[in-house]
């Protein structure tokens, strides 16, 4: 083999070195999560004031407080937290809303997630529109 095809079989194995490890970095940064303390509900979620809702989030919150009654078969029902993108709780914690969106005909992605006791009375409750991607801790 002369110094050329080395060189050359050198650089191919450089390059596939790399695109393996790019590869692998960036596999690594969309599975990682930060922790969540659970001392501090949302603590390392995004904060979203409860006025900047929008208005059919505003009226599911109303209606949260209320005890209902609530549009969907499936709101009030618990939320199992699989995503693990909340503080970590005991089973039957969490419990979902939806959040209609004007125009669909279905749940849609829109969201509010409450954790606490006493479901009329939540801990904390989080906005999620996007399907359990990402939540925002919702203050008053």
């Amino acid at each position: 083999m002369d110094l050329k095809r080395i060189g050359r079989a050198r650089g191919v194995a450089t390059l596939t070195l790399g695109l393996v490890l790019a590869a692998s970095l960036g596999t690594f940064l969309v599975q990682a999560r930060t922790p969540q303390d659970p001392l501090l509900p949302g603590s390392n979620a995004a904060v979203l004031v409860e006025s900047g809702l929008p208005v059919q989030g505003r009226q599911v919150m109303d209606l949260i407080r209320q005890g209902g009654p609530f549009r969907y078969e499936k709101d009030g029902t618990v939320f199992g937290n699989r995503e693990r993108l909340l503080p970590s709780q005991r089973r039957g914690f969490y419990r979902e809303y939806t959040v209609p969106t004007p125009g669909l005909n279905h749940r849609g992605a829109r969201r509010i997630v409450c954790g606490g006791l006493q479901p009329k009375a939540p801990e904390a409750c989080y906005y999620t529109e996007d399907h359990y991607s990402s939540f925002k801790l919702i203050v008053q």
